[in-house]
This record gives C-alpha cells, sequence and structure tokens, in this order.
C-alpha cells in the first residue's frame, strides 16, 4: 500500500470517528449521564459492534468525548488568560469562562462528572470513576500557567501545582453547587469566587521573561 492509500484511508477514519463523536455529542445533549452505547449507535445509523470497534469499548468513547470537551474547555480557558486587560479582570474571565461552559452544556457537564444510576449495567457510562483526570489535568494546564507567568519565588513549580490544582478544586467544587442550586447569579459567583482568590494573586509579581500576568 503507497503513502497516498495510506493517508486517504486515515483521513477517512478520522472524519468517521469525528462523525460518530458529534452522534455521541448529540446523545450526550439529550440524556446526559444516562447516555448509552445503544443509543449513540442508533443515532450514528450505525450497529453497536461496529461503534465498539472504533473506540474499544465505553471507556474509550467516554475518554474520546472527554477529551474533544476538555480540550476545547482548556482553548477558552487560555483565550481568557491571554486577554488584553488587568490581572483582576482576567482572573474573573476565566473563572466565568468556566461557569459559562457548564451553565451553556449541563448534559455534557454532567455527563463528563456525574455517575449514572445506571452505570452498572449496558445503559450508563461509568463516568464518576473517571472525571478525576479531567480535573487533574486542568490542574496540571493551570500549574503551568502560573509557573509561567508568575514570580512565586523559591519553590516556586511546586506552589504553583498547589494553586493550579486548588484553583481548578475550587471552581468544580463552587461550579456544581452552583449549577444544581442556583443561589445567585453566575456573575456573582465569578466575584466571590476572585475575591477568594485574590490575596495572593495580586501581591506576586509577573515572572521575567514571562509573558505577564
Amino acid at each position: 500500500m503507497d503513502t497516498t492509500q495510506r493517508t486517504d484511508q486515515q483521513r477517512s477514519a478520522d472524519r468517521r470517528r469525528r462523525e460518530l463523536l458529534e452522534a455521541a455529542d448529540r446523545v450526550v445533549l439529550r440524556d446526559g449521564p444516562q447516555a448509552s452505547m445503544n443509543a449513540i449507535a442508533a443515532e450514528a445509523g450505525i450497529t453497536k459492534p461496529i461503534l465498539y470497534r472504533h473506540f474499544g469499548d465505553k471507556g474509550g468513547l467516554y475518554a474520546a468525548l472527554a477529551k474533544r470537551h476538555t480540550d476545547a474547555l482548556l482553548d477558552s480557558l487560555r483565550a481568557a488568560l491571554d486577554a488584553p486587560a488587568d490581572r483582576r479582570e482576567r482572573v474573573e474571565a476565566t473563572l466565568d469562562t468556566y461557569l459559562a461552559a457548564i451553565e451553556a452544556r449541563p448534559q455534557v457537564y454532567r455527563f463528563l462528572m456525574h455517575p449514572s444510576e445506571g452505570s452498572a449495567s449496558d445503559h450508563g457510562f461509568d463516568v464518576g470513576v473517571q472525571s478525576g483526570p479531567l480535573l487533574r489535568r486542568m490542574g496540571e494546564e493551570l500549574a503551568q500557567v502560573i509557573e509561567d507567568r508568575l514570580d512565586l519565588g523559591p519553590g516556586s513549580q511546586q506552589l504553583a501545582r498547589v494553586w493550579g490544582h486548588g484553583i481548578v478544586g475550587m471552581m468544580h467544587a463552587a461550579g456544581d453547587w452552583w449549577l444544581g442550586e442556583r443561589p445567585c447569579s453566575r456573575a456573582e459567583l465569578v466575584r466571590s469566587l476572585a475575591d477568594l482568590l485574590w490575596g495572593r494573586l495580586a501581591a506576586a509579581g509577573d515572572k521575567v521573561g514571562g509573558p505577564g500576568f
């Protein structure tokens, strides 16, 4: 098989995978954590064995969906962090970007972060045990941003990781509570969380040679 033929086959496989993920997204938007392989296969117009062939199992499909949505969220968070604004405004914009994302697609959020009551059977995804890696990835990404931009003094790498994972944990817990109860507006929650973070973030200087924060 020549290189051109292999490339064409890979493009076709990649395109088919994207189509299947888009079908899975439609089911998740409708069913949330109760999304099933049967429903996704039906939405895509294929049989479940074909869906397994592309993703291996439910865990493989979940991981592909999680990467798809986490990549998009991280791109949005990076854009907020890079916006031409002062530090406080960028902190608030980053918090608001996360909360806006989970508010706009609550079923996707619940699928990624909450176990389905039917997860012990073939009807739902066992997502509860897989949400931890998503939060850790976000924590490491934010830790790298902090380390690259802020002068935290001795032990800066470790402190940046503490801050990164701590901020992500705070956003996740507060956002989960807020999405379920809606005790205040999104803007009020953003201001309150930014107030909580602001002390050390305001005091830290920009890292010499870094992009600034």
